[in-house]
């Protein structure tokens, strides 16, 4: 099979962890001996089939660096589990600022936080030559949340070099008609929008709902409250940068329930910034309800989990199915990929009907 060229924009804890994992399975080739993979193989493309063609990223400590250093450099503090990530022919390059910092970010002083290059900015000519020079064939968007004039800019880079686009942030671009429009008019294949975990608190969320509408038990009200102390969590404590972040994760719930919830009984989202779990996040859970003969029940859980290669576990399919959309020309959104490995994609499903639509669509049994 050929290479799969990704082109990928912010250089954080989420591209650390795909990359450390690319090298980690290249090391690892035997798939009966494979742990944390979703699919091994996918129409014959490998995890270690991806390679890095393009980086783009604001931070001083990463602009200029080979992106095999640059993944390691401050204020990244996800988990290092392989160390020995090949050495890249790309370095990162200056990234388009625009919304994809928060001022608040100066206010702490700490290690974990953004320093700002003072390198020239590129122009969208400048991204877009970059992209065609490369031969990537999609564009990853792992800007910080609340980013949205910055993921316009790069989604509309994408379009113009004539790739596709994972959208793994939640700043709607797969969910909105208008831009799921433009890269169908291009035939340019989407996934989007936010990234699911692996297994994490949103999926986690979202299967007990199923289970609770299967069992026949009402779910009444319900909360998911989050922590961690990686770059993440510190940008959302700014709340005008949180909302697309807690629709997306409200509406992933809302959408395999029985009957929607009030929005007094249901509240999903980061909830706080502590700066010792690094890249470790902490959800809590507490679902309400009533059983046979109206008597009620409640489950609490609480889930720790390293937030960056959960995400890397989930990319790693992304890109292998948008390449193939690639190779069998289909533009678009990816429904099926979309459905499964995205919280607010353009059409919901159940993650069981996802999962199935998604097998169907690796087979060639749909083009989505």
């Amino acid at each position: 099979m050929s290479r799969i060229n990704i082109a990928i924009v912010g250089i954080g804890n989420c591209a650390s962890s795909l990359l450390q994992g690319i090298a980690f399975y290249h090391k690892n080739k035997k798939p009966k001996e494979i742990i944390g993979l979703m699919n091994w193989d996918i129409d014959g493309y490998k995890p270690h089939d991806i390679e890095v063609v393009a980086a783009f990223d604001i931070d001083k400590r990463k602009v200029g660096k080979n992106v095999s250093k640059a993944i390691f450099a401050l204020p990244n503090c996800t988990t290092v589990f392989c160390k020995k990530v090949l050495e890249s022919r790309v370095n990162v390059k200056m990234g388009k600022i625009l919304d994809g910092f928060s001022e608040h970010m100066k206010d702490y002083n700490s290690k974990f936080t953004f320093v700002l290059s003072n390198k020239k900015e590129p122009s969208q000519k400048d991204v877009v030559n970059t992209l065609k020079r490369s031969k990537a064939d999609m564009l990853l968007n792992y800007l910080p949340v609340g980013s949205d004039e910055a993921t316009k800019f790069y989604a509309e880079c994408a379009l113009k070099a004539g790739i596709g686009f994972i959208n793994n942030i939640p700043v709607f671009i797969a969910s909105n008609p208008a831009w799921a429009g433009k890269f169908k008019a291009r035939n340019l294949p989407i996934i989007g929008d936010d990234i699911k975990a692996q297994l994490g608190a949103t999926i986690t969320h979202r299967y007990l709902t199923d289970l609770f509408n299967k069992r026949g038990v009402k779910l009444e009200r319900t909360y998911q409250l989050n922590t961690g102390g990686n770059t993440d969590f510190l940008n959302m404590l700014n709340q005008q940068r949180l909302a697309s972040k807690k629709i997306s994760k409200t509406e992933a719930v809302q959408s395999v329930t029985a009957k929607r919830l009030s929005d007094e009984n249901i509240h999903i989202g980061p909830s706080d910034y502590v700066p010792w779990q690094k890249d470790n996040k902490v959800c809590f859970l507490r679902m309400e309800g009533k059983l046979f003969g109206d008597v009620p029940m409640h489950i609490e859980l609480r889930l720790s989990v390293e937030d960056s290669p959960n995400s890397a576990g989930v990319a790693i399919d992304s890109i292998r199915c948008c390449k193939l959309a690639l190779d069998r020309n289909i533009g678009g959104v990816l429904t099926s990929p979309s459905a499964y490995f995205c919280k607010h994609p353009l059409k919901q499903f159940t993650d069981d009907e996802a999962y199935k639509m998604t097998k169907d669509f690796i087979a060639g049994k749909r083009n989505d």
